[in-house]
């Protein structure tokens, strides 16, 4: 039997409303809007108000935010999210534009306790000059951390098992290989999702995620 138990989405037109229950988090409004398979959409540490775009004729979510970094004890960028709870992967296609404010804005799958600022999360992150991160914060108000992957690649994808968190990008011949892994202890369900930071606190960016799975994994 297979180990992993679908929770994977091929978008379609009808794909807008498999999940239609929005959770508000107390201190991060969720904005109105349709989201695809994800339940809401947040600015977190940011002034510049982002956004989330989901064509539900090609799958495609095109994130807009700003903030300065997602880095240090707080982040600042713009989460398109949904709870989940359990061991869960999230891979995904990106493209940058062609003009980004940073060579270090980044597009990040992300697991995050919380939508504070300074919450513990895990993510892989995508680098608008191409160089792909596992980061993480291990607990609220920690320093970020990181470990560098040596491959480059469009394709990316994190997997949670407990508390561990696994990067992977895909290699050439198309097999997603894993370059890192970091436990972080999260608690109940989590948010999981799609981030963007334009590292630069005067500008927004957009980035489009397309091919975007979750899986829901069991032993």
């Amino acid at each position: 039997m297979s180990r992993y138990r679908m929770f994977a989405f091929i978008f379609s037109a009808f794909s807008a409303l498999a999940l239609g229950c929005a959770i508000v988090a107390a201190t991060q409004p969720t904005q109105p809007g349709n989201y695809g398979i994800f339940s809401g959409s947040s600015d977190i540490g940011i002034g510049f108000p982002g956004a989330v775009v989901f064509d539900p004729y090609t799958g495609v979510f095109s994130v807009k935010g700003g903030g300065a970094d997602m880095w240090g004890t707080a982040d600042g960028f713009h989460l398109a999210w949904v709870k989940l709870q359990g061991d869960a992967s999230l891979g995904a296609d990106i493209e940058f534009p062609a003009h980004v404010p940073s060579p270090l804005a980044k597009a990040v799958l992300i697991f995050r306790q919380s939508l504070d600022p300074d919450s513990a999360y895990a993510d892989v992150a995508l680098h608008a000059d191409g160089h792909i991160t596992l980061q993480w914060r291990d607990k609220a108000g920690d320093v970020t951390a990181d470990a560098v992957s040596p491959l480059r690649s469009r394709r990316i994808r994190i997997e949670r098992h407990g508390n561990v968190f696994t990067a992977s990008a895909q290699s050439e011949d198309n097999k997603m290989i894993p370059f890192a892994m970091h436990t972080v202890a999260m608690t109940g369900p989590v948010f999981v999702g799609l981030g963007v930071c334009a590292h630069d606190v005067k500008n927004i960016t957009t980035i489009k995620f397309s091919n975007v799975i979750i899986e829901r994994l069991s032993n």
